[in-house]
Parts: structure tokens; C-alpha cells; sequence
């Protein structure tokens, strides 16, 4: 793990993340599934059980007693639909979800479950955790059962995370699959006036995260967007009725890498993990966990 210097002196408070927690509990999640480091199968229920497939991850242990008082960093299982690239819920996993959670405790008084969680959207247990995370939604299926599930759980005080998707046949299969759960709510762009922005990082631009192929490319030729058509990102966010953020999409960008390849290369770490990935996810956490 590389040392992170903070963009900017950072504090959270702390008995309010907790209590949020608390308020979810802290259940297990089952079920496999297909992507870049191969099968996970339905007995792998944490991140930690799942071989790093980058420059290794960090362990850290919490004090005994307390394994309930902290945050847990859950993805989302999911099948795969046969749109566009049928992209799998589990790429970047294992790397991504801990060294995102090892960062968060680092960098925050936060205490962070240090091995992750994988859920289903139909696991009995999905509303014992406050903040979920789907990766790659340009190729989102969802199953009746599911969009029920998931319209339940955000309506409830869930908050979903939607990244790592490029392009606007992406987006539109993504959208189409959030109108089935929220046929009467959209998408709106999220201006950076927002105190999603200012709540422990300030946040003045919507950076892109490329691969960290593309990022280590991108020092020479300065291209950071997978293709011509995902040039701007965007973070859309989906609200309730008083205007709590339930969901946010932040498309045509990358955090995921930026979590998971932050090893991988030096200028790679300093202009995306550090400036980008990581302040706009610790955001989102706290923004989520406070609201």
C-alpha cells in the first residue's frame, strides 16, 4: 500500500456514522457468480476470501466486541444480462473493496470491516447494511423479485452506489433498468455545489478515473475516457420525496480501478486514485451514512 497524503485535514463523526450502522445491524450475503478472477462461488459471502488479483490488499484487525460498531463496504451479486459486454458484478473485487475500506479507517476515525461483504438484493439480511455498491450496471439485470428488493431497501434509507460504466448505450440500459425500480423518479446531475462535495474533501471537479492501463497512457497522451462517446462524467443521482440522495451513478469514469490499481504505478496512484477515486468515495460514504 502506497501513503496516502490527505488533499485536506479530514474528521467524521464518528457516533453518527456508527449509530447508522447500528441502525442496519450487520448481516451475510450469498450467491456466485462469473468475472475476471473467475468463479466466486455461493459459499464466498466476504472480499477477503477472494484471491487479489493486483498488488496484493492490506489486513487490519478491529478491537474484539465491537465487530457490529463499524462500516461494512458491500457489493452487490447480481446475474449477468446478455447486453453489451455481459460485465460481471465481481470485477475488481477483492482489491477495490478492501483497499477502499482500508482507506476509509486510514484516513478518517472510522471504524471499517476489514473483509467486505457480498450480498444479494433478495438476501433476507440486505437491509442490516446502510450503503451498497454495484459495479459495471451498463450490462444491470434485474429480476422482478430484485427490483422489488432494491426499491424497498432505498426507499427504507438504503443507498446504492452505481460505477465503472462508459458510454451512452450504457447509461440508457442502466436508466431503463432504474425506471423498473423508480418508474416515477429520474436521474438528475448533481451539481457541485452539492455538500456531497464539501463534507470532508472538497471537491471542485468531476475527475475521470481511466483502467490503469489507460491512466498510465494517459501522462503521454492525456486520453483518460474508454471511448468517444464518454469523454464527461457524470454523477446522477436519484432522490426520495424529501430529497435524500438514494442512488448515485458516477458514469463515464473508473473509482473502482482507481481503488483497486492504486499499487500498479506511481503516476497512476498521485493523479487518480489520490485526487479523484478515493476523495470522491470517502464523500460519498460520509454524505450517505450522515443523510
Amino acid at each position: 500500500m502506497r501513503k496516502l497524503v490527505p488533499l485536506l485535514s479530514l474528521f467524521l463523526f464518528v457516533a453518527g456514522l456508527v449509530m447508522a450502522q447500528r441502525r442496519f445491524g450487520g448481516g451475510r450475503g450469498y450467491g456466485g457468480g462469473w468475472g475476471e478472477g473467475g468463479w466466486i462461488g455461493d459459499d464466498v459471502r466476504t472480499a477477503r476470501e477472494v484471491p487479489s488479483h493486483s498488488t496484493g490488499t492490506p489486513e487490519w484487525k478491529n478491537p474484539k466486541g465491537f465487530e457490529k460498531d463499524v462500516f461494512t463496504f458491500v457489493r452487490v451479486r447480481r446475474g449477468r444480462s446478455n447486453y453489451g459486454r455481459g460485465a460481471s458484478w465481481q470485477t475488481d473485487t477483492p482489491d477495490s473493496d478492501l483497499n477502499f475500506s482500508y482507506r476509509l479507517q486510514q484516513m478518517t476515525a472510522m471504524k471499517v470491516d476489514p473483509d467486505g461483504r457480498f450480498i444479494r438484493l433478495t438476501d433476507k439480511d440486505l437491509s442490516d447494511y446502510p450503503f451498497i455498491y454495484m459495479v459495471e450496471p451498463g450490462s444491470l439485470y434485474l429480476t422482478d423479485e430484485e427490483v422489488v428488493a432494491l426499491r424497498t431497501y432505498l426507499l427504507n434509507g438504503g443507498f446504492l452506489m452505481l460505477d465503472d460504466f462508459w458510454g451512452e448505450q450504457e447509461w440508457a440500459n442502466m436508466a431503463a433498468v432504474m425506471k423498473q425500480v423508480f418508474p416515477d423518479r429520474a436521474f438528475t446531475e448533481l451539481p457541485l455545489s452539492h455538500p456531497l462535495y464539501h463534507c470532508v474533501f472538497e471537491i471542485k471537479a468531476k475527475g475521470q478515473v481511466p483502467n490503469v492501463r489507460l491512466g498510465e497512457s494517459s501522462e503521454f497522451d492525456g486520453v483518460t475516457w474508454e471511448r468517444s462517446d464518454a469523454r464527461e462524467v457524470h454523477h446522477r443521482v436519484i432522490s426520495d420525496d424529501k430529497g435524500r440522495i438514494m442512488v448515485i451513478a458516477t458514469h463515464n469514469t473508473d473509482n473502482g480501478d482507481g481503488w483497486e490499481r492504486e499499487g500498479e504505478n506511481d503516476y497512476y496512484f498521485r493523479n487518480f486514485s489520490e485526487k479523484i477515486a478515493y476523495p470522491l468515495g470517502i464523500n460519498i460514504i460520509f454524505y450517505s451514512m450522515t443523510h
